[in-house]
């Protein structure tokens, strides 16, 4: 999925100075790379945090991601003498048809300060650039081990996992699928209402950061898939099955109001298990693969668009081929 951006009424999200000097703990739904960095974040800033996911464990898609992270104008960058900037970052994503400058700005402005906060506070090693579809310079960051959202996300796992377990400012539930958020009589979210793995309801309170991900693999019967994007229902997805838009929905179902969910973003390449062809779920085939010289070929045998182009454009030209058919 292409980021989408959450809108909720302010009653929802404004927290005064002095809720905040005698709140008791910052609750993050979702433990994927978003919602670990929430968390650390909250424990910098003095705050208790608990962190549930519904999964067995942490990552979510944050794992899959194998090709890295960008950021420009980062300590890696300078170290290679990698003429790169926020602004050339930012004249990249408008040009891939980013429709929000403010946004835009914030994404570009703050990722070399987000990278070097994973290398600097983590220890990742995240040395190696490369430059990989889109953009106009080498930001992509990825240090020596094979799988580099992997190996980020298991770096702030375990960071909290070992705060967890030597102290009270973090606490770990998985296995705990949050249903709804919790107001109170202004309308305020306060909490949240979960689930456990055996079936126990109980609450967390305090304010809440909501780090779900995406609905790319929400195919049920109330699929915001199916509602915000029809024509792309029947394709597969690489997303893992948690994808659900869990949070969203219930942020909607308190008044919480969404912009841009029709943003889904189509990724040109999967890997198809010759014994699944028609599998719902596939494996990401990363871009990583083309920035390091992977060709795209049709079922001539010819190439037909550049590799490093924007995922909508390479997506775009598959559509014109005819393709092949495989499985029923």
């Amino acid at each position: 999925l292409k980021p989408f951006w959450l809108k909720v009424p302010q009653r929802l999200c404004r927290q005064q100075a002095e809720s905040i000097s005698v709140m008791q703990q910052v609750i993050v739904i979702g433990g994927g790379l978003g919602g670990l960095s929430a968390a650390h974040t909250a424990m910098e800033q003095g705050c208790k945090v608990v962190v549930i996911d519904k999964n067995a464990f942490f990552g979510g898609n944050s794992t899959k991601a194998t090709s890295g992270i960008n950021g420009a104008l980062t300590k890696s960058q300078r170290a290679l003498k990698i003429a790169d900037s926020p602004e050339i970052f930012a004249e990249d994503t408008m040009r891939g048809g980013a429709s929000r400058p403010d946004l835009v700005k914030v994404l570009c402005g703050e990722s070399a300060p987000a990278v070097d906060w994973i290398v600097d506070k983590f220890g990742i090693d995240l040395s190696l650039v490369s430059r990989l579809g889109g953009h106009s310079m080498p930001r992509t960051h990825r240090g020596k081990e094979r799988f580099p959202g992997m190996t980020i996300t298991y770096g702030l796992m375990e960071k909290l996992e070992e705060i967890a377990e030597k102290s009270d400012v973090a606490r770990i539930l998985l296995k705990t699928k949050a249903t709804k958020l919790l107001t109170d009589r202004d309308g305020n979210v306060c909490g949240c209402e979960c689930v456990s793995s055996d079936g126990r309801v109980f609450q967390e309170h305090g304010p809440v950061v909501i780090a779900t991900g995406g609905f790319g693999a929400d195919f049920g019967s109330d699929s915001l898939l199916a509602k915000h994007r029809p024509d792309l229902a029947h394709l597969p997805t690489t997303n893992g099955d948690h994808c659900t838009g869990d949070g969203l929905k219930m942020t909607m179902a308190v008044g919480g109001d969404m912009v841009d969910l029709e943003w889904v973003q189509v990724h040109p390449t999967g890997l198809i298990h010759p014994d699944e062809p028609d599998a719902k779920v596939k494996f990401l085939a990363a871009e990583a693969l083309r920035g390091v010289g992977g060709l795209l070929l049709d079922i001539e045998g010819n190439r037909f668009c550049n590799e490093l182009g924007r995922r909508d454009y390479v997506t775009g030209m598959m559509w014109k081929n005819k393709g092949i058919v495989l499985g029923n």
